[in-house]
């Protein structure tokens, strides 16, 4: 099953939208019966980061335990939704304070996946923790550095940050430049 945001009336006028392909389109679009405006429904980007404290075999990455639904009590990367009027390093900047607390320091974009049943695009950014003491806000039970042999695995809360812990941990253990990585979760 896909994700639909069907809307119902239009966001400009208020009257009752139809389903319908406007001419030179090649799409359903919720088209106004009043005004005529066509309004397109688009990915919501999720921005987060994937927080490192230290180099080598003994890094961890910094995971939070989930205060909120979906998956409440299990452990994420901090993430959350891009929010208008601000770029995706913002944030992802803004998303890990609010959720860790953690202060750290931006480093090149890491993992892009789209997943397309949600309707989502997910966007990770490397960071280098710059403390180790963080202030978990109220979405988040817990925040806490994992070594790669410590992550609890099997209380992931999505599959885009077991993918995304699953490549920093092999691109670590074999050496590799941290370049961007991209899936597509269908």
């Amino acid at each position: 099953m896909w994700l639909t945001r069907r809307f119902k009336h239009c966001p400009s006028c208020g009257a009752a939208v139809e389903y319908r392909v406007p001419a030179d389109d090649n799409r359903e679009r919720a088209t106004c019966t009043a005004c005529g405006s066509i309004h397109y429904e688009n990915p919501i980007n999720v921005v987060g980061t994937l927080p490192v404290w230290g180099e080598g075999p003994d890094a961890k990455v910094l995971l939070c335990k989930r205060a909120i639904e979906p998956r409440y009590g299990l452990w994420t990367l901090p993430a959350g939704f891009l929010e208008l009027g601000e770029t995706a390093a913002e944030g992802a900047l803004r998303e890990t304070d609010e959720e860790a607390g953690a202060r750290i320091e931006l480093l090149p974009l890491y993992g892009l996946m789209n997943v397309v049943k949600v309707g989502q695009i997910h966007l990770f950014y490397r960071a280098r923790l710059l403390s180790t003491e963080f202030n978990p806000g109220p979405e988040t039970l817990e925040a806490r550095l994992f070594g790669e042999h410590e992550v609890p695995w099997d209380e992931l809360a999505f599959r885009t940050v077991r993918e995304t812990l699953q490549r920093f941990f092999e691109d670590r253990r074999l050496g590799r430049p941290f370049a961007l990585h991209s899936a597509d979760i269908i």
